[in-house]
């Protein structure tokens, strides 16, 4: 592949795959577990061996090619990378472009559940073009081959994506990492994006104590919510950022140590084939190494942002995932158009279960709603 080619792409795991992955799901050996300590030292064994067996002895990959391959997919090179993306068309003439973007250590499966929805609307509702690209070094993107690849160059390869597709206007959205990507989008091409859609807005205390000043409870509650997760959760982010090589000899050696590790941000009554979709497409791919490797880009690649950004934007935050904080993401994004927050509930201190973090595909319904309200706020263009 070279130059602006694009190259229609099927999913299709060779036999011998699935049978060298049953085999070492047969032949794991299992770590010591200290009884009745539940999450305490990290995901419940309980949970592993539940999803273990599942993946062992119920879970049907040919069913999830089946599922992506329904839709149109392709690879295309950018910056010397290979980029896996769906491209569903509508076939409303006043239809949209929409970029969906994931995060780890989802994948693309997380936004299968809105395509249809999205394309193919009712009557009285806004009609889109979608687009769902692989991260670079996630999925069947593919392992990166060369360093850098943060949300900058995530975002510009994002808007050169679009461009390519013949998208001179379009809306970005997206959850996780691309809660960050999407706006970053808007600082690279405010002229192309017509406004992102986010489910977290990622913007922290700046240290001034100024910014504390009249403070609502909901901002309090959404403090105590980001020091829970630094607390109880971040060690995934600190080790990736500093030592990914080191951890991803044994992801990419161990699928139960990859579903381990990766389950940490699946919540524990997630459906378990959605759980088992998006761990093992990173095995499939081998891609386990690749995708923490962006948690080392984006801490030692990326710029910090020179000023806020000027599109519009629009959050639509769910239940116990990360509460964001109106007073922070204004100093962050100058056009906030919408802020909404659905069943937000305080955090479990006896727990690290994490919750509410795929809403696209747990929320469906409400998301789309959300989506469709903001873009109805949007100026025409």
């Amino acid at each position: 592949m070279t130059g602006t080619e694009i190259t229609p792409f099927r999913v299709d795991v060779p036999q011998a795959a699935l049978d060298d992955l049953a085999d070492r799901l047969r032949r794991a050996i299992r770590p010591s577990v200290l009884p009745g300590t539940g999450d305490r030292y990290g995901v419940p064994a309980d949970q592993v061996e539940a999803l273990a067996a599942h993946w062992l002895e119920k879970f049907d990959w040919r069913a999830v090619e089946a599922r992506i391959n329904a839709f149109p997919q392709f690879t295309t090179e950018i910056d010397g990378e290979r980029i896996h993306f769906l491209h569903v068309r509508s076939a409303r003439q006043d239809a949209t472009p929409l970029v969906l973007t994931h995060g780890w250590p989802g994948s693309v499966f997380e936004f299968l559940g809105v395509v249809e929805p999205l394309t193919a609307p009712a009557a009285d509702q806004p009609a889109f073009h979608v687009v769902i690209p692989s991260l670079p070094g996630v999925g069947f993107s593919g392992p990166t081959t060369t360093p850098g690849w943060g949300v900058d160059r995530t975002a510009r390869a994002w808007v050169e994506l679009m461009h390519r597709l013949g998208y001179d206007r379009y809306l970005a959205a997206g959850s996780d990492t691309g809660s960050m990507i999407s706006p970053q989008m808007g600082r690279i091409d405010p002229d192309g994006v017509l406004g992102v859609h986010v489910a977290q807005v990622y913007s922290f205390p700046s240290g001034d104590p100024a910014e504390f000043e009249g403070l609502t409870p909901e901002d309090y509650a959404g403090l105590a919510r980001m020091q829970w997760f630094q607390d109880t959760k971040s060690a995934f982010n600190v080790l990736s950022s500093q030592q990914p090589q080191t951890l991803a000899y044994a992801l990419a050696d161990s699928p139960l140590g990859l579903l381990a590790w990766n389950a940490q941000l699946f919540a524990a009554d997630e459906d378990p084939d959605f759980v088992l979709s998006n761990i093992a497409t990173y095995w499939f791919t081998g891609t386990a190494s690749s995708s923490i490797r962006f948690y080392y880009e984006a801490a030692h690649a990326d710029e910090p942002p020179t000023g806020p950004t000027t599109v519009p934007l629009g959050l639509a935050m769910f239940g116990g995932d990360f509460h964001s904080v109106r007073r922070f993401a204004e100093r962050d994004h100058s056009r906030i158009v919408s802020w909404n927050a659905y069943d937000m509930v305080a955090p479990d201190p006896d727990s690290r279960d994490p919750r509410d973090h795929y809403a696209a595909h747990q929320h469906t319904d409400t998301w789309l709603v959300d989506l469709r309200a903001f873009v109805g706020l949007l100026p025409a263009g």
